[in-house]
């Protein structure tokens, strides 16, 4: 028997509150927007329910403006991970939260979701500085 076809839809994109990557609850939209205030602790990304993909390989990519990784002194690298989807109805938040120094942080960071090496979703938020046009943000 054919296997079915996985499909995924966006629930949520933007910002959210904190996230918890040990709990199994995800962080709930704060404002749909692809444009972020380049504020501390903010937390931005989206999230996906994607069905009929349990066991496959989903790999990320955060891509981010260049900044200095404080460990190593080099430019960082492009965040990268993987996992294996454990059910046919699944939901999955890809984001990440800005920290200091926050002015290496603005420009356009890029984020992929690619399952089985194809990619599902790709899309780019722009962190901007903030010069008080989102002021009236209730975040």
């Amino acid at each position: 028997m054919a296997r079915k076809k996985t499909t995924f839809k966006m629930l949520s994109y933007g910002v959210h509150s904190h996230w918890d990557k040990s709990s199994k609850e995800l962080p709930k939209l704060k404002k749909f927007t692809w444009q972020i205030p380049a504020r501390l602790n903010i937390e931005f990304g989206y999230v996906l329910n994607i069905k009929q993909a349990r066991g496959k390989k989903l790999e990320f990519i955060i891509d981010h403006p260049d900044f200095i990784d404080e460990k190593t002194g080099d430019t960082a690298a492009p965040f990268r991970g993987e996992m294996y989807i454990r059910s046919n109805d699944w939901d999955f938040f890809l984001g990440d939260t800005l920290w200091s120094p926050i002015e290496d942080k603005v420009g356009t960071w890029t984020l992929t979701t690619k399952i089985e090496g194809e990619t599902l979703v790709q899309k780019r938020f722009t962190i901007t500085e903030d010069q008080g046009q989102f002021s009236d943000w209730k975040i």
